[in-house]
């Protein structure tokens, strides 16, 4: 099947797809793909860092009771370090996608480049703050790795994750420097090869 697909006619089938946590030292990234349904709007779609944490936990739940379909995966730390952050990415989206109850005709991934999938896709740059399904994916995506990094942030006290998100901030580069990688930091991201490296 071709990309120029009657967008009018597919828009009901058509899944939303984007991740959360490439940039990361730690934890899983967790992707999401959603085909929303028309007949069940949902007001305030948009990129999820565009949202304030409250309303993304509001529309999280609504995102799962109205959607036609959704679906939250992810690619963990060991197949990251493995595979690489990219190809661990478009492995995730190739999970969200295939774990939809419904099989889409079309699958918009965020970004610039789409994981091999079984139906037609595209890349839209900037998609979560142009497609209502992918700003849907986002949102699925970062509440449910937040929730994640919360539960982190209990099981490894000291290193601040659940501010951070894992993100490789000052509090965050401080503390693997005083502690030392965790079981669920990413062993090839620089700073954390570099520390292993040093001892």
């Amino acid at each position: 099947m071709q990309l120029g697909l009657d967008f009018t006619l597919v828009e009901e089938l058509v899944a939303g797809v984007d991740e959360v946590g490439r940039g990361p030292l730690c934890g899983a990234v967790v992707t999401a793909a959603v085909i929303l349904d028309p007949a069940r709007p949902i007001l305030g779609l948009n990129d999820s860092k565009k949202l304030t944490e409250a309303r993304r936990e509001l529309l999280f739940d609504e995102i799962r009771e109205k959607a036609l379909s959704w679906c939250i995966a992810r690619a963990e730390v060991e197949e990251i370090d493995q595979l690489n952050i990219l190809h661990a990415t478009m492995l995730a989206m190739q999970r969200a996608v295939a774990g939809l109850h419904i099989t889409p005709r079309l699958a918009l991934i965020d970004g610039n480049r789409c994981p091999q999938l079984a139906v037609p896709s595209a890349a839209v740059v900037k998609g979560d703050s142009k497609v209502p399904a992918i700003a849907a994916a986002s949102i699925l995506a970062k509440v449910s790795r937040d929730r994640e990094m919360q539960v982190l942030d209990r099981q490894y006290p000291g290193y601040g994750i659940a501010g951070h998100k894992g993100y490789p901030t000052a509090v965050h580069l401080e503390a693997l420097q005083r502690l030392g990688p965790t079981p669920v930091h990413r062993r090839s991201f620089g700073p954390v090869r570099r520390l292993l490296e040093q001892s």
